[in-house]
């Protein structure tokens, strides 16, 4: 495996990991997946676990520019998904 590149169990477990309760999240991540993922180094791919940690409307205000109350070291990661 790459460090850009990740197994199917990964690839699985990420999936499973992005399903979220809110539509809106749901498909700005599905999106992101579709798109983005494989451009993501192993240090981005630990960061976005780490963003797909907080709550669903927590992540939601942070993606769509309502809050900015998330670690300046996932800034990069968050302007992508806000692009997306």
């Amino acid at each position: 495996m790459t460090d850009t590149a990740l197994d199917t169990a990964a690839q699985h477990r990420l999936r499973w990991k992005c399903r979220r309760g809110l539509l809106e999240l749901d498909l700005v991540l599905e999106r992101f997946l579709r798109h983005r993922v494989a451009a993501l180094d192993a240090k981005a791919l630990e960061l976005l676990n780490e963003l797909l940690d907080y709550q669903d409307n927590d992540l939601w205000d942070i993606v769509n520019g309502r809050s900015e109350d998330y670690a300046p070291r996932h800034k990069p990661l968050v302007d992508v998904l806000r692009a997306s």
